[in-house]
């Protein structure tokens, strides 16, 4: 990159700006926001630095890295963003727009070798990485300078992948794996050998029954470890975070179409840009609709999203931010394929045991969120953000489910069969969060400190009432539909099928909606809330080599839960079902409350501007928010970390790298012990292990992304009185498990806009349930890509073709979420083909 340097001729300056300017300082600043590279210098310069923020607004630095005067050092870092300083009064420097005037001289044109650090408000970035993000310190920091495991997939990963859920992103992050969600209701992960636990984050705020729609989001970061010290309680393996696309100053809108098999269609559309002259007041507005089948029997999803949002910039240093998300879908639970003996059943992966009949396969939701922010800048150093969110969900649940009785499975039994039940529930939930966080940075001595003070309030509440079980393991195979015990009803022979040929029955959609008036239900509430208190300190000494980051939290947790399966007349006058389930305000609940401290310390040594060394040392405070058999709340899960590694920074910055090693400790671990959702603990867990993450570009058209994982988690305390798990791997943690993927983007004048790509995602041999009684194979999947991109006139016309699992490897991609109960064995998708046109302007 080409850029002229303007600089002011500094005709007169008093003593002490002369001395200040004419000093040379040894200076260490990564590339990153021009105002972020800006506050660093001052800092380490000893000089008052002020700047109207919307001068540096969108800017970049390429960064300062060896031994500079104060006046070198202004040049560098405004290098080819129009602007100049002067000194105003001491060691006051301002920053200006550099204009052309008698005493104003053009210096020579100077070459910067490198590439400017990732925009996120360039719609058309390419990059591959990323090198600031917030998710680790809710501040805006370097990655390199901050002493965790943080991986960002940007927005040209999404877009060359055709992304269009959440778990198409986090694939490319090592010990990152996909679990069972009921195909789509709550997305959630096994990082570092550890379950989310619906612990979802949107902007850095906790979000219960959270979906993502890919159609607004900008990137997602995953954090590593325990964030405990900072969002309260979450699981040790780490969290991820997704970060939504801000409206912007400068008027964008584009229009996509995707299909591919399997009748699968989606439409995306979105416009952002200024309402007013002055730019102070932009919009942002998403749109997204999907309707598709699938390669599974009875189930397909028809899904519309909105998401509007804006911006209003009310000053130079104050901003309020508004956004809004609706979703609706219809997309029913799928439960798999069960197993037998040590391994899935071999039956074809299309092989549903549910029931056929729209009726059946619904399962219609719909969510909305609100987000209400704002921040003001008390100066260049002191920044104070407060904000509110609020997400409101509602799940019908309308599915005929599956289970295992092994002896119906056993070689004797001829024809095997698989049992059924049935769920016909409505579940609601409501989420409040509100937070602030005061951020300043000063110096005391040679010492510079990040400081940020805050606290939040999150509040959940979900209700659920209705009925749901399975057919009686014993009855015969002809008998009438009834649920474990001795209630029978109905003319109805479904409770099972054959595993090999599965012949559905006729079955009356009424007959189940009526017995959640007149039969045993299921009824619960659980309620949590807690306040948290937080601070950390991000010291950087001896010219920033030596970075050392503190802080602790207080939570103050209530928990109230409680469960209720007796016959509740639930209709209202007409004869409807209610919602509003008088058995669900019957419950007597029960209450606990907790309080814990989790400290953090971590501590980075940055030799050189392209390797940091690393360690930190984190205790949690986790989400058990399960019931037990007598509806009490189980004890919390709490949590130790040591971690260790290593990151780098190759090619001008453009590739970089991150090795761990960790070692994470669980009390108090949470399990399902049956499918009537009681849970209990299985004393304690162990997980340890290597990762390594490569991300970026090697050449001008060469990027990549390669990971590996190595992840040894096992139980090693057993809550069960005759400790048969203990020693046991943890289920759906595959020891060994990477990826790569490459992209070329051709350079040649002739095939300019081409854009090819290949990649291949491995995961070992997995344990299906806690009981390791059966196991999931190892596989290696490949995908493949090609578009083309050309500007016609202002317009720029992308088309794009995806082919994922190119060999059409049949595998599976999680087991049981607990071992009474076999099925829940989730197929991958086999060959899938996924076209694309998109229009830009």
């Amino acid at each position: 990159m080409t850029g002229l340097v303007l600089a002011t001729s500094l005709a007169a300056m008093p003593a002490l700006a002369a001395e200040t300017a004419g000093a040379e300082r040894s200076y260490h600043i990564s590339r990153s926001t021009l105002s972020h590279a800006l506050s660093q210098f001052a800092g380490n310069a000893g000089i008052m630095l002020s700047a109207d923020a919307r001068l540096t607004d969108g800017k970049t630095s390429q960064g300062l890295d060896g031994e500079f005067t104060v006046e070198q050092g202004l040049q560098k870092l405004l290098a080819g963003t129009g602007l100049t300083y002067t000194f105003t009064a001491g060691d006051a420097v301002a920053i200006k727009v550099a204009e052309a005037s008698a005493d104003v001289s053009t210096l020579p044109a100077v070459r910067v070798e490198g590439k400017a650090v990732y925009d996120a408000n360039d719609p058309y970035n390419e990059d591959y990485a990323v090198g600031n993000a917030t998710t680790s310190t809710k501040t805006d920091a370097p990655i390199m300078d901050t002493p965790s495991s943080l991986q960002v997939i940007p927005q040209q990963i999404l877009k060359d992948q055709q992304a269009v859920i959440l778990e198409d992103a986090t694939k490319n992050v090592s010990g990152v794996q996909r679990v069972w969600n009921g195909e789509g209701f709550g997305q959630d992960f096994v990082i570092r050998g550890f379950g989310t636990r619906n612990a979802r984050f949107r902007n850095g705020q906790r979000i219960a029954s959270f979906n993502t729609d890919m159609a607004n989001v900008e990137q997602v970061e995953v954090l590593k470890g325990s964030a405990a010290m900072l969002y309260g309680r979450v699981e040790p393996g780490g969290m991820v975070n997704v970060v939504t696309k801000k409206p912007q100053e400068e008027a964008h809108y584009s229009l996509q179409q995707q299909f591919g098999s399997y009748d699968f269609y989606r439409t995306v559309a979105e416009a952002t840009g200024p309402l007013l002259d002055d730019k102070s007041l932009t919009y942002r507005m998403d749109f997204a609709y999907t309707d598709r089948n699938s390669f599974r029997d009875f189930v397909s999803q028809n899904q519309v999203f909105v998401a509007p949002a804006l911006h209003w910039q009310a000053n130079d240093r104050t901003e309020f931010n508004l956004s809004l998300e609706y979703m609706n879908r219809n997309l029913p639970q799928d439960t798999g394929i069960p197993a037998i003996g040590n391994r899935v059943a071999d039956v074809p992966f299309n092989t549903n045991y549910g029931q056929p009949g729209t009726q059946f396969n619904e399962d219609p939701s719909d969510s909305t969120l609100l987000d209400v922010n704002w921040s003001h800048a008390f100066n260049d150093n002191w920044k104070f953000q407060n904000g509110f969110t609020g997400n409101w969900t509602n799940n019908h649940f309308k599915t005929i489910l599956v289970a295992v009785f092994q002896p119906l499975l056993e070689e004797g039994a001829n024809p095997k069969q698989v049992r059924r039940g049935s769920q016909f529930v409505d579940d609601s939930a409501e989420t409040y969060t509100t937070y602030f966080n005061l951020n300043g940075k000063f110096n005391t001595g040679e010492v510079q400190h990040n400081v940020l003070l805050g606290g939040d309030y999150y509040s959940t509440e979900q209700r659920s009432g209705g009925y749901f079980g399975f057919s009686a393991a014993n009855a015969p195979a002809d008998s009438p539909f009834h649920l474990d015990g001795d209630f029978a009803g109905g003319n109805l022979a479904f409770s099972r099928v054959n595993l090999n040929n599965p012949v559905y029955p006729n079955l009356d959609f009424g007959f189940f909606e009526s017995q959640r008036i007149n039969r045993p239900n299921n009824f619960f509430i659980n309620q949590t809330s807690w306040y948290g208190l937080y601070f950390q300190d991000h010291i950087s000494m001896f010219d920033e080599k030596l970075q050392i980051l503190g802080g602790g939290r207080y939570d103050w947790a209530h928990l109230a839960s409680g469960f209720s399966n007796s016959a509740t007349n639930a209709t209202d006058i007409n004869g409807n079902w209610n919602g509003n389930v008088p058995g669900l305000d019957k419950i007597e609940l029960q209450k606990q409350s907790e309080g814990f401290f989790s400290p953090r310390v971590g501590l980075l040594y940055r030799p050189w501007s392209w390797l940091s060394f690393y360690g930190n040392w984190v205790e949690g405070f986790g989400t058990n928010n399960g019931r037990s058999a007598t509806g009490q709340p189980l004890n919390p899960e709490t949590s130790e970390q040591f971690e260790a590694g290593f990151k780098s920074e190759w090619f001008d910055g453009n590739l970089t790298t991150n090795l761990a090693y960790f070692h994470i400790d669980k009390k108090n671990v949470m399990t399902l012990i049956g499918d009537n959702g009681l849970s209990d603990t299985i004393g304690a867990q162990r997980s340890q292990g290597i990762e390594i993450d490569v991300a970026g570009q090697i050449t001008d058209g060469l990027s990549l992304i390669t990971t590996y994982a190595f992840t040894d988690a096992r139980i090693i305390g057993d809550g069960d009185a005759t400790g048969n798990n203990e020693g046991n791997r943890m289920p759906n943690v595959a020891e060994q498990s990477g990826s790569a993927w490459l992209k070329y983007a051709f350079q040649q004048s002739a095939l300019k806009g081409l854009n090819m790509g290949v990649g291949a995602y491995i995961a070992g041999k997995r344990e299906g349930d806690i009981a390791n009684s059966y196991q999931l194979p190892g596989y290696v999947r490949v995908d493949t890509f090609a578009g083309y991109a050309m500007n016609l006139g202002k317009t720029r016309l992308t088309t794009q073709l995806n082919v994922n699992n190119i060999f059409d490897k049949r595998y599976f991609f999680t087991g049981a979420p607990y071992s009474a109960y076999r099925a829940w064995n989730i197929p991958g998708e086999p060959l899938m083909v996924m076209g694309s046109i998109k229009l830009e302007y």
